[in-house]
């Protein structure tokens, strides 16, 4: 039995219909899938195990997928999905990291002979993080008369409108991520190391609320400090901060592996006028784009929102302002699927999510002020309920 139920056994059997459509509607006889979230969200597999090969193999005729992975790790799937015994598919150990040249692959090659797909149209996830190069190779090898096509966003398409269920994952993430982004606010202070802040996010994101804890996020908090806050991927350091120093600081609570990520910008000492500028009009054009966002928009026209008002102060942005997320394992908690950035007509629907992070990122200069929302019948619902400002250290 499942250790937790976190979703009922329908919303699995509806999220796999969903997918078995889509293969049925691409001619795919089957769809090898090796992004642990699309696994999870699939089965409900829940895991670190993702560091070896792993895969879930769905058919349009079969009932269940078919979990793959290491024998290890079998007991993991029996625990966390609802797949029967013949659905649980494990390896041998010395298919991993082997000196005798097998390869997990070798093994799904021979469920997918199993399952009567060797010679039919099999998708692969090709750009997953974790399927590798090799891991195609293997397969082609295994099976040369299967012609293997790109499905890499075939689960991904699917998982961008949520249930209820999972949105309220989604606010419990929000409600840690207020935790740790006032833990970690607080814990920013001249002299003190970088590392001390990041102990004190980890502690709230992991503590969670009196009611539930936290999972660990997908991203790890990103800190970027004085001179580097242009640079919006950095973690922390054993740098002390100093007085002048502006700090980003971006992060996300987890609960049950769905993410609410939240950015709030502070600063050591009285900032400097061109910073508290620069905070104001990133509020403006951020609650710009949120009034624009509604079902039956596009992700472009939300993004133009926010440019038309930045450049009234003869500010610009190149990179996008959000992307669809929610359930996520390392290395991101991103869907990789809508982007709100110009070109991309990707009209809103209610209860997408998505993070809005419209950062300013200079040589000189760095904000950032975000927000998670959903997407309602009328408009966006924003899911942390934090000051949209410049903090002070």
């Amino acid at each position: 039995m499942p250790r937790e139920h976190i979703f009922d056994e329908t919303e699995y059997d509806r999220r796999v219909a969903q997918t078995k459509e889509r293969l049925r509607e691409r001619d795919l006889d089957a769809i090898v899938v090796a992004d642990p979230a699309n696994m999870n969200y699939l089965t409900g597999y829940d895991g670190w195990s993702f560091y070896v090969h792993q895969a879930v193999v769905v058919t349009p005729d079969r009932d269940e997928p078919i979990w793959i992975g290491r024998d290890m790790d079998g007991d993991g799937a029996r625990a966390t999905t609802h797949l029967s015994d013949d659905s649980i598919r494990a390896y041998s150990d010395d298919h991993v990291h082997s000196p005798r040249n097998l390869h997990p692959m070798d093994y799904v090659a021979g469920v997918l002979d199993e399952l009567g797909v060797a010679d039919g149209r099999i998708g692969l996830e090709m750009d997953a993080a974790y399927f590798t190069a090799k891991s195609y190779t293997r397969l082609q090898g295994n099976l040369p008369e299967a012609a293997f096509e790109d499905a890499t966003l075939l689960v991904g398409w699917i998982r961008v409108k949520k249930s209820e269920q999972e949105l309220e994952y989604m606010r419990q993430a929000a409600r840690i991520s207020e935790n740790a982004m006032q833990a970690g606010l607080d814990a920013v202070g001249e002299g003190v190391p970088e590392y001390e802040v990041a102990s004190a996010v980890y502690q709230q994101l992991i503590e969670g609320t009196e009611e539930y804890g936290g999972d660990y996020p997908a991203i790890v908090p990103l800190m970027p400090s004085g001179d580097h806050t242009g640079t919006p991927h950095l973690t922390w350091t054993d740098r002390e901060f100093e007085d002048g120093d502006p700090v980003i600081i971006e992060l996300s609570g987890c609960r049950h592996r769905y993410h609410s990520p939240l950015a709030r910008t502070t600063f050591v000492g009285d900032p400097p006028t061109e910073l508290q500028e620069t905070a104001d009009i990133v509020v403006e054009g951020l609650e710009a784009a949120l009034d624009a966002a509604e079902p039956g928009v596009k992700c472009e026209t939300v993004e133009e929102a926010w440019r038309t008002t930045i450049e009234k102060y003869g500010l610009e942005k190149e990179d996008r302002i959000g992307y669809s997320m929610g359930l996520g394992y390392p290395p991101d908690w991103g869907e990789h699927t809508a982007s709100i950035r110009p070109g991309d007509e990707t009209v809103l629907e209610e209860d997408m999510t998505f993070h809005m992070i419209p950062g300013i990122w200079t040589d000189e200069i760095g904000m950032e002020i975000s927000e998670t929302f959903r997407v309602t019948s009328t408009g966006a619902e924003t899911l942390a309920e934090f000051p949209r400002e410049l903090f002070t250290a």
